[in-house]
């Protein structure tokens, strides 16, 4: 039963004006923190292809290997977001792991089937720590699309493993929009259809500081935080 339901015109007259006030107060303040309680971002497999080989250059910008000209093939994109807690605080300093298949649809992996190309200029795997307000951000390219058997072909999509300290970890994955696979993908169906949106990036053109041509794009990642004992 909650405060405000216990109190009755006698406790008003032994209680006193002001105390009931305090008492009612505090109910709504516990109800106003319940109700920003944020859920937090949906959990999707890691997946086969998770690197297993370190690599030197695994910075922000995936379109570009460290010491090299060439540059990545493929439709450039940034993305960035902050991470929080479920009570919406932001999360500095956490670890956010990111790799995707090339703009063949080939991931980087000894273990990959798919027979397209590699692209031996583009990174694949990049880990990058959130700022003192939560904050990432990363360069890469749209990944391509690839199948998984002959019935079914995975959308375009970007792998996350976020973790820190006294927070659960969090594996998931970022698709585009409007893309034709998201509605026959058994992973991203799998998840309740309230909350695939929040795995849904929008697009945006990009800015005067962008590389010509690319694309913006905001994935906010909620973690849970371990409860103490």
């Amino acid at each position: 039963m909650s405060a405000s339901s216990k109190i009755t015109r006698r406790n008003i007259l032994q209680l006193g004006l002001g105390a009931v006030a305090g008492a009612f107060s505090g109910s709504l303040f516990a109800q106003s923190n319940i109700a920003q309680t944020l859920s937090a971002t949906p959990a999707q497999t890691e997946g086969p292809f998770y690197p297993i080989h370190d690599q030197d250059d695994k910075d922000l910008d995936l379109t570009q290997i460290q010491g090299q000209i060439a540059r990545a093939q493929g439709d450039i994109i940034y993305v960035s977001g902050h991470v929080h807690d479920e009570h919406n605080n932001p999360v500095p300093d956490a670890l956010v792991d990111v790799w995707q298949a090339n703009t063949h649809g080939r991931y980087d992996h000894k273990d990959d089937p798919n027979p397209a190309p590699l692209d031996k200029n583009f990174q694949g795997w990049g880990q990058i720590r959130t700022d003192k307000q939560g904050h990432y951000r990363f360069k890469t390219i749209v990944p391509g699309a690839y199948p998984v058997n002959e019935e079914w072909w995975r959308p375009p999509h970007i792998h996350f493993k976020v973790s820190k300290r006294g927070y659960h970890e969090l594996t998931t994955q970022m698709y585009f929009p409007d893309h034709e696979l998201n509605d026959k993908d058994a992973i991203l169906l799998d998840t309740p259809e309230n909350d695939r949106e929040k795995l849904i990036i929008a697009l945006t053109e990009s800015n005067a500081n962008d590389e010509s041509g690319s694309k913006r794009g905001v994935f906010n990642i909620i973690l849970r935080q371990v409860k103490k004992a």
